[in-house]
């Protein structure tokens, strides 16, 4: 099972489309759900910062495969991501949660409990939009690890 935990909602509809369209596909190779967690801005940004932290940890089970998204984290190409999630899944983590920081990032507490720290990019994108980038990967694969004809 995929758990994507992310900070704030989306409001755009076209990127609520695009999340959307890739869930659907996505279901068709495995169990998924996107936890939205309400984006916090009413105290200093380190409160912040800290009070989504809490928030994200409390929707982690102690058995899930935590994988952070963050601008210092470790890149890799579809297939190397393909290779990880397939090698996760075969030797007994069937739980990966995805967790995505608000625009101020992710708490220390949070990075702690990651088992891996992913980088989509070296670029700042909008947290919105790296969810659609990053529901549009987990399909790609899916793809590869299925043979699908999508990734080429």
């Amino acid at each position: 099972m995929i758990r994507v935990i992310a900070v704030g909602s989306i409001k755009e509809a076209a990127l609520k489309e695009g999340i959307k369209e890739y869930l659907k596909r996505l279901s068709a190779f495995t169990p998924i759900e996107i936890v939205e967690i309400k984006e916090v801005t009413n105290k200093t940004i380190n409160q912040n910062i800290e009070n989504e932290g809490l928030a994200i940890l409390s929707k982690i089970a102690s058995n899930d495969f935590v994988i952070t998204l963050e601008i210092e984290g470790k890149m890799l190409t579809s297939e190397e991501l393909s290779e990880k999630i397939s090698s996760l899944l075969t030797y007994g983590n069937s739980r990966i949660a995805f967790v995505i920081g608000g625009s101020n990032g992710l708490s220390d507490k949070v990075k702690l409990r990651s088992n891996l720290a992913l980088s989509l990019s070296r670029l700042t994108f909008p947290h919105q939009w790296v969810r659609l980038m990053l529901m549009e990967q987990l399909y790609r694969v899916y793809t590869i690890f299925n043979n699908h004809d999508y990734h080429k």
